[in-house]
């Protein structure tokens, strides 16, 4: 594996309070014909509520069905249906030829009726798969739903806990929100908290595409509990601009957590560094270390040195242009996210001035760069002329879909981006 750390600019201020950015990229391994991947044990939870009839539950039963045929027989899976009643539609078995038979015919006798308890279904999809939890098996609840919880747990915060809770013993929910009357922030705080992803649906024809390539990924999970450890010098201050958990631990270190990478999968974070003040001409350093459950993921330990100097030499140096894009677009989705919330609360001209606020910033040092000219373009033009007006329920959607994919080192679809095969 071939780990790369570089930072946007190498000098820092004598006075202190410079801020600078590291991008650390790398991709995952591919996977190995000689071992076998680790079996999945999954549970595909489905909204059977009215609002689901017609080709949406005929499009979910299908996709439903596609899934199980990816399945091998040391795979496991479930299914359950939710309304405002809760049915274990498939308890948890393993994938043999009779089963995913089985499991095909009962899925196709689903239909679309009631309200929707969808923590009920979802939580009850969990528990199948907690029954048989295994630390050598890759854990996925997958939730499908087209309406708001009008049932059991409703609280987004209280959801979020849950799904925390379930991550920290290994399974992990991801979400498919169908349609334009799902909560979408809901299944983002369901799919965030517990390091899955949540899929905005448009239009129902594409729910097979989406939920067997998140099966797909799953399937090709090449390294698990993958953990980024930052070592900064003295005085330095360590954040991230991309959305995983980071934390602090009492050697002075920070761990970010980015959960599973599928084989091929690109890596690109964001760290960024604040530094004390400091002696002209002397280093200060931060380590970085990649590392995961099953040590599949070798590379050394890599530093980055960055030097005091004067504001003039400061001020004259050389920007690494490849650190300000992926810096960029990071600051940019955040803005759309935070401009998203100040929109959905009716405070378009604020929502107007963050995303000026953030295009003024890049465009500070942009000087002529094609790339950073261009995102500021759409922020001032077409971002803004969308964030800072009513935004239809649909556009709310795919907006905070899209800056939180970004954020997430994922396609705009919620895809991963991954690198195609060699074979």
């Amino acid at each position: 594996m071939n780990l790369t750390v570089q930072t946007d600019r190498t000098l820092v201020r004598e006075a202190g309070k410079s801020t600078r950015y590291a991008l650390l990229t790398f991709t995952a391994p591919d996977t190995s014909r000689a071992v076998a991947r680790p079996p999945l044990n999954v549970s595909f939870v489905i909204d059977r509520s009215g609002s689901m009839g017609g080709s949406k539950i005929q499009l979910a039963r299908e996709a439903v069905i596609q899934a199980l045929r990816m399945l091998r027989a040391t795979d496991r899976f479930s299914v359950i249906a939710y309304d405002n009643e809760i049915d274990v539609v498939v308890p948890s078995t393993h994938a043999t030829v009779e089963a995913v038979r089985n499991g095909t015919a009962r899925v196709k006798e689903l239909e679309a009726r009631g309200n929707t308890d969808l923590s009920g279904g979802w939580l009850k999809g969990c528990e199948q798969i907690a029954q048989h939890l295994d630390p050598e098996m890759t854990a996925r609840c997958l939730l499908l739903s087209d309406g708001l919880a009008n049932a059991g747990i409703q609280d987004h915060d209280e959801l979020a806990q849950h799904s925390k809770a379930l991550a920290e013993r290994g399974i992990r929910t991801s979400c498919l929100g169908i349609g334009d009357d799902y909560d979408e922030r809901l299944l983002a705080a369901i799919a965030t908290a517990s390091g899955g992803h949540a899929y905005d649906v448009e239009e129902a024809v594409q729910i097979p595409d989406i939920l067997t390539s998140e099966l797909g990924e799953a399937l090709e999970i090449v390294a698990k509990d993958v953990l980024i450890t930052v070592r900064p010098g003295t005085g330095m201050g360590v954040t991230t601009l991309n959305r995983y958990p980071l934390e602090s631990k009492p050697d002075g270190s920070v761990v970010l957590s980015i959960g599973d990478l599928a084989a091929r999968q690109d890596v690109a974070l964001v760290f960024r560094m604040k530094f004390p003040s400091g002696t002209a001409k002397t280093a200060i350093a931060a380590s970085f270390k990649v590392s995961d459950a099953r040590s599949v993921l070798t590379a050394p330990e890599t530093d980055i040195l960055w030097t005091f100097a004067d504001n003039s030499a400061n001020d004259a140096q050389p920007r690494n242009r490849q650190v300000d894009h992926a810096v960029a677009v990071l600051y940019a989705a955040a803005a759309r996210a935070e401009a998203l919330e100040m929109n959905r609360a009716g405070r378009y001209q604020d929502s107007g001035l963050r995303l000026r606020r953030t295009s003024d910033k890049i465009a500070s040092y942009a000087s002529g760069d094609a790339v950073l000219s261009a995102l500021v373009d759409e922020l001032r033009d077409k971002d803004t002329a969308e964030l800072s007006a009513p935004m239809s329920s649909g556009q709310m959607k795919r907006s905070l879909s899209a800056s939180m994919h970004l954020r997430l080192m994922r396609e705009a679809s919620g895809k991963a981006r991954r690198k195609p095969s060699s074979s």
